[in-house]
């Protein structure tokens, strides 16, 4: 139950920052292109990127920990970021087919996925 509530006190803060963030960076931007989307995807990935290595190389955490570190917090924050993470982890280990499928699975069919809900709001 301890980790449940971990988990979800850090998704509330990763939506608080995502929230945070993608707003400023949004306003300063300015409207046309989505800024803060591109700001918090990309600050996700070296987060994601950076915490990943601290917890394997520098510090000593539990896995729970980085469970909520990178699930709860990271999570929230983006799920773009837990994408590249996944596939970071197939390059490291060599997987080159399983990361490239990966890549191309979620954007292509992330693509068809939106399209097909589009279709599926005119309807109703």
């Amino acid at each position: 139950m301890q980790k449940l509530m971990l988990l979800a006190l850090a998704g509330a803060l990763g939506t608080l920052a995502r929230y945070g963030l993608g707003g400023l960076v949004q306003r300063l931007g300015g409207e046309g292109f989505p800024w803060g989307t591109l700001a918090v995807n990309l600050a996700g990935c070296l987060a994601a990127g950076l915490l990943w290595t601290l917890f394997e190389n520098r510090w000593s955490v539990s896995g729970e920990t980085r469970t909520v570190v990178l699930v709860g917090f990271m999570g929230a924050f983006t799920t773009f970021s837990t994408l590249i993470l996944e596939t970071g982890h197939m390059v490291r280990a060599a997987e080159w087919a399983h990361a490239g499928l990966n890549l191309t699975l979620h954007n292509g069919l992330g693509f068809a996925a939106l399209f097909a809900g589009i279709f599926l709001g005119r309807m109703f």
